[in-house]
């Protein structure tokens, strides 16, 4: 069962200064996962954002990889911590970083997520090159939406919090140095 959120309002917001921050932490049951704890931080002033997701019971750092090859799978849950990496080759490396945010969601929102970044790059791209292979990765994604591609999903956590929640992801280990 969830707890209700609980909120503070009228902090100071750590990038304008302005007591416009609102910290809000929720404690929830994520099916298949356990119980987390979901922090954020909003600013109303300059819409500073920064979320983040602990599970009740911290797992074993963990690589997870699932072959997205249909529809279906764009459904499948996700739970990416700030710490984790997210990669799908050939396509796209987020990192972790002071402003990395942790969430919940499905393949096709990380998918979104990505799509946003790579379109913006295409938009400001002034390479021909660099445009070409913008426009290349943003149809592969359109095909995949539409169960016409694959592509290989990979979250990597040495903080062991995140996870894909279905039976076609390989849970392994973390490589050496890949959380260096």
């Amino acid at each position: 069962m969830d707890d209700a959120p609980h909120a503070v309002q009228g902090e100071a917001c750590p990038m304008c200064h302005q007591k416009t921050l609102t910290l809000t932490e929720a404690r929830r049951e994520i099916p298949y996962f356990g119980m987390v704890y979901i922090f954020s931080m909003d600013c109303s002033s300059c819409n500073y954002h920064l979320a983040d997701i602990e599970p009740e019971n911290a797992g074993e750092p963990a690589k997870y990889t699932l072959e997205v090859s249909g529809e279906d799978d764009l459904t499948i849950r996700v739970i990416k911590s700030s710490k984790a990496t997210v990669k799908i080759p050939h396509i796209v490396t987020v990192t972790p970083g002071p402003a990395s945010n942790g969430y919940i969601t499905n393949v096709e929102g990380i998918i979104n997520r990505i799509e946003h970044q790579i379109r913006k790059s295409y938009e400001d791209a002034e390479d021909k090159e660099e445009k070409k292979k913008a426009k290349n990765i943003l149809k592969k994604i359109q095909r995949v939406r539409f169960g016409q591609d694959r592509l290989k999903l990979i979250i990597e956590d040495p903080s062991g919090a995140s996870a894909i929640l279905s039976e076609k992801a390989v849970k392994g280990k973390i490589p050496k140095g890949a959380d260096e």
